[in-house]
């Protein structure tokens, strides 16, 4: 009996701690926030024990129209969008539709690299590993140029680093996932991301169109920093679906981070997970911007479609994203089985404080003012 129960104590004491997170206390610092001038709406919510704990809206869909932010509204992810399509073309190789030994200029058809001894795999393409100058020929896609046309032009472009040997972030090369997808299964990319992802994780507000966002009856329309609204949606990013395409509610963008958690009711096998949350390449220009404003998160890396940290010697994953009057992030402990969703429909960066205040006190460390709203000074 003593055995047993030493065995007993030894397996509880050896699993993470429970959550512990106040959220009456993340509320009442997202209503200060809300208070700022540069905000217009926001929604967040939050994941403990594997399941939504909290989920709330603040402020307008729109600037002065007394329309408010619910858990429901729809906003964009950004590049938060990413995950998603990692997760499905990840889950076609592992179902044999893909074979991931092929380069992946061969299949996407469309993609056209420079050439190189290396070739490039499905791996070093989710993972921004490709080697060509950051962000190519984004600017072509601002202008109003199709995806495919400008992927086949990447080959005018030299490399900056050899393959597989630095992060160099991208959108147009990234959304060759989103090809490969629709040649292996000879569907949309929509519906293959709807089978696969969105209607098993029950998803019902996600989509990958402009028109899943507009059509929505509680959508949060873009805004400027200085809180003027944007003219429409700029519909660019939606042409590469893959890097920047989703929309949906917080509450949503929770049930996509539950299902990154190995362990939950989650579609993905633990092995594809850990293939996403495995750190592949050191991401200097990200730890860059975290030194000056989050110093905290540190050791940042790049997975397959999603970012890799460490947080006070604990590992944390997650991805943030900006299009025109939009961001978004979600950050989470896989092994705690808790983590934040967080969109606006602004492009200030001053929430990105609040996943931190969360990280606080899931981890049980002092109150900082990650938000810097100065309180009680």
């Amino acid at each position: 009996m003593r055995a047993l129960l030493l065995c007993l104590l030894a397996i509880l004491f050896a699993q993470p701690a429970s959550a512990q997170v106040d959220t009456g206390e993340l509320d009442r610092r997202a209503g200060l926030l809300m208070q700022q001038l540069e905000m217009t709406g926001m929604a967040v919510a939050v994941v403990e024990d594997g399941r939504i704990s909290f989920a709330k809206g603040y402020g307008e869909r729109v600037r002065d129209s007394n329309m408010l932010v619910t858990e429901d509204t729809v906003f964009r992810w950004a590049s938060v969008s990413k995950g998603v399509a990692a997760a499905t073309l990840l889950g076609l190789v592992e179902d044999g539709e893909v074979d991931d030994t092929i380069p992946v200029e061969l299949l996407a058809p469309s993609l056209d690299l420079p050439p190189t001894e290396n070739k490039h795999t499905i791996t070093d393409l989710l993972s921004h590993r490709i080697g060509i100058s950051r962000n190519a020929y984004d600017d072509r896609i601002e202008g109003g140029r199709a995806a495919k046309l400008t992927r086949g032009q990447l080959s005018k472009l030299g490399y900056v680093c050899p393959p597989r040997t630095c992060h160099t972030y991208q959108n147009v090369t990234y959304d060759a996932a989103a090809e490969i997808v629709e040649q292996a299964t000879g569907l949309p990319y929509k519906a293959v991301v709807q089978r696969d992802v969105f209607a098993p994780l029950g998803m019902d507000t996600a989509s990958v169109t402009l028109d899943g966002l507009t059509g929505s009856a509680n959508w949060a329309a873009p805004h400027n920093r200085f809180g003027g609204r944007h003219r429409g949606v700029k519909p660019t990013y939606y042409r590469v679906p893959a890097a920047a395409g989703v929309n949906s509610s917080v509450k949503d963008m929770a049930r996509w981070m539950i299902g990154l958690m190995p362990g939950t009711d989650t579609p993905f096998s633990d092995k594809l997970l850990a293939e996403m949350q495995a750190p592949l390449v050191s991401t200097r220009r990200e730890q860059r911007f975290l030194n000056r404003r989050f110093p905290a998160l540190q050791n940042s890396h790049y997975g397959q479609g999603l970012r890799v940290y460490d947080y006070q010697g604990h590992r944390v994953v997650g991805h943030r994203g900006g299009v025109q009057g939009y961001r978004a992030l979600i950050l989470f402990d896989p092994e705690r089985k808790a983590g934040i969703a967080m969109m606006w429909n602004s492009p200030h960066t001053r929430p990105i404080g609040l996943q931190l205040e969360f990280l606080d006190q899931l981890y049980g460390l002092p109150k900082r003012d990650w938000l810097r709203l100065n309180e009680g000074s």
